[in-house]
């Protein structure tokens, strides 16, 4: 990027920024989710550091907060309240401590850690241990009072009392004079927990009312509300972080214990000085962070030697020596540089956004579905666009949203193809679906498709063999169809590239081990439109071969437990193709012996379980295999009949549908033990 385009871009994404920032913390409003917001601010902080000299005095990253609102009176704080630079990776962790370092002169720092609760910044003061004056952050500089607010929180202490023992006795013997006479001044968050804020919108949704996006919003909305009563109705609680008084204090920890010793709650924190800790700390508190009462969105890692936290001073309205490490998120805006549109092995054309790469949930994404032309009519996204990506669960990434607001003017549309990009055929779209099809079996991307599909993991899962020695065999037309794998010997494969003697015999055993399948996998493998994995089952479970497949009509097929019309008339009309008789009696000349459905009990027998993010000791095919075998059900989607839901790491939305629905969540450990 020129100088002139880093300029260009810097003014859309100030003006932008400025208009979000305005809605959510002025208005308590908020159009784009905090993860994109939060991306935005990271791309503009990165090119005013690329270029120092575009960065001028009204940007959003020498500010803190939006102008406070009139209804309260304003309050001038004693000491600014600033923001706090965000970080999203080990390397930027990294590439901050050297900056530390070198202003330092150090070789080692003491560091505290802490959960980032996704509160509301308040600020606390007591004059002579009696609550005065409580106020937002509002500019920084300057805040509202909201005192009367406040005091309705029941986590606030009125008065301050000593509950626990301090630091040391100095410390002690300063909080007591201050408490006597004098000022203290705390600071943290108000929020509110996860479950109080589900009970509160369910309320409000009863009332014909909209409910609240975030805890964070409805805590703020609380806040800011005229008449006290209001915000005593609502389960807002405070979280401690910050001592401006001077107690004595040397080290930040000090004033996590000194908040504790007043009757305050704070954050658990932990002192460390080895970056690795902080990195495991951070990552461990990612995989609990489903289970707290309350939402946080990452760490705060601040120099705890206060001398030198002062010393490094303020770059911007940020201090140097602190930082929030935040969590990867699920979703981060980016530029579509191309799309391109991939054949399935259905026909399906889906529209793939070519990405600047892009980090979400700590994977590298550079493509992203759109899905199909209707999406990008809906999107009324371009090539050239800066949009919002997200990626949930298992979920493939995806353009969720467009930020027409960064266009530069030079941005192109996306003209929808009506023939097939490699065969030339001309496309079909059937009226009750929005998806365009190519209706030639025998186009060389849909085969080479279904040959992908083959040899999956929930196909015949052939280890070795993935889509690149896929295509090398196809372009060197060693296979043309799934049978051709399993005559392939060591001799074809020695030539290919990357192949040598040992690789070679390593696939051809993996090819022959496979020979072996169940039933209900081998269905699945046949690449036939409808049919998931889970209906694959419903079919190897009524069945018990695939002759008695073959030999099924429509009506039959109708007939069976989750089988739709649909997918009946799929099944029928695909068993019915000369080409799907000469695959099942190639597949059989080769050796294919396929293994019918076996049930070792009755122990989960009625039982339908959904399984959501990765388990540590087993694999999921392992547990569906568990599931299958004691005789319960497996979906795919979380409903009313749903008995239990396994929870894994890192959960997608089932989990929040479950908890809505009041289904019964199990984490791994009582899952194995119910399936044992």
């Amino acid at each position: 990027m020129t100088k002139e385009e880093a300029k260009k871009r810097i003014e859309k994404l100030k003006k932008l920024i400025n208009r979000h920032r305005y809605l959510y913390h002025v208005l308590d409003k908020q159009e784009i989710p905090d993860e994109a917001f939060d991306s935005l601010k990271h791309e503009l902080l990165k090119l005013e550091t690329e270029y120092p000299e575009l960065v001028t005095s009204d940007s959003p990253t020498q500010r803190v907060g939006g102008k406070p609102l009139d209804k309260f009176k304003k309050v001038e704080h004693s000491a600014p309240m600033l923001s706090i630079e965000d970080i999203f990776s080990e390397k930027e962790l990294e590439d901050w401590e050297n900056y530390l370092k070198r202003l330092e002169k150090s070789n080692e720092f003491e560091y505290f850690v802490e959960p980032k609760i996704d509160g509301f910044a308040i600020t606390l003061l007591y004059k002579n241990g009696v609550f005065s004056t409580g106020a937002t952050r509002g500019s920084g500089l300057i805040g509202e009072d909201v005192t009367i607010n406040l005091r309705t929180i029941s986590s606030i202490p009125l008065r301050l009392e000593i509950r626990g023992k301090f630091p040391n006795d100095r410390i002690e013997k300063k909080v007591k004079e201050l408490m006597n006479k004098g000022k203290i001044e705390i600071r943290g968050e108000v929020y509110m927990e996860k479950a109080d804020f589900a009970d509160f919108n369910k309320r409000m949704v009863k009332k014909g009312v909209a409910p609240y996006a975030n805890p964070r919003n409805l805590a703020a909305g609380s806040i800011r509300q005229l008449n006290p009563k209001l915000a005593a109705s609502r389960p807002l609680k405070f979280l401690g972080y910050d001592i401006v008084s001077d107690m004595g204090q040397t080290k930040h920890s000090e004033e996590h214990q000194i908040l504790a010793s007043l009757g305050f709650k704070s954050a658990t924190g932990k002192v460390y000085s080895k970056l690795s800790d902080i990195v495991d700390f951070w990552k461990n508190i990612a995989k609990k962070r489903t289970n707290l009462p309350f939402q946080i969105d990452g760490i705060v890692i601040s120099m705890n030697d206060n001398a030198i936290f002062q010393k490094l001073g303020v770059a911007g309205k940020s201090p140097r020596g602190i930082r929030a490490l935040k969590f990867s998120p699920k979703q981060n805006t980016t530029k579509i540089l191309d799309v391109k549109f991939q054949i399935g092995r259905t026909g399906a054309i889906t529209p793939v956004a070519v990405l600047l790469p892009v980090q979400i949930e700590g994977v590298t994404i550079t493509r992203a579905t759109l899905h199909n032309e209707d999406e990008i009519k809906r999107l009324a996204v371009k090539i050239g666009d800066t949009v919002i990506v997200e990626r949930a669960g298992d979920v493939i990434p995806a353009v969720s949203k467009t930020i027409p607001d960064l266009r530069t003017g030079e941005e192109k549309e996306i003209i929808f193809p009506r023939v097939c990009p490699t065969c030339k055929t001309k496309l079909k779209k059937d009226a009750s679906e929005a998806i365009w099809r190519c209706p030639n079996i025998n186009c060389p991307s849909r085969k080479r498709e279904n040959l992908y599909h083959f040899v999956s993991r929930k196909a015949f899962d052939i280890e070795g063999l993935g889509p690149k020695i896929i295509n090398q065999l196809a372009d060197q037309n060693l296979i043309s169809n799934p049978a051709d794998i399993f005559e392939l010997e060591e001799g074809d494969l020695m030539p290919l590239e990357r192949f040598a003697e040992k690789s070679a015999n390593n696939l051809i055993e993996a090819i022959q081990k496979s020979k072996e399948i169940p039933l209900a996998r081998f269905i699945f493998s046949l690449g036939i439109r409808h049919i998931g994995e889970e209906t694959a089952h419903d079919l190897a479970d009524h069945f018990g071969t695939i002759d008695n497949l073959k030999k099924s009509g429509e009506e039959e097929l109708k007939g069976i437990s989750g089988i739709g019309e649909k997918v009946a008339e799929s099944v029928y009309d695909w068993l019915k193709l000369e080409k799907s008789t000469q695959l099942l009696d190639n597949l059989r000349r080769v050796g294919i012996k396929i293994i019918p459905p076996q049930k070792t009990g009755k122990k989960l027998e009625g039982k339908t379980f959904v399984l959501t993010g990765s388990l540590e000791t087993i694999t999921r095919s392992e547990a569906e295999k568990r599931i299958r075998l004691l005789g319960g059900e497996i979906s795919s989607s979380v409903s009313k009949r749903t008995d239990y839901v396994v929870l894994g790491e890192k959960p997608g939305l089932k989990l929040k549908e479950a908890k809505k629905l009041g289904v019964k969540i199990i984490e791994e450990k009582e899952f194995l033990n119910l399936s044992d």
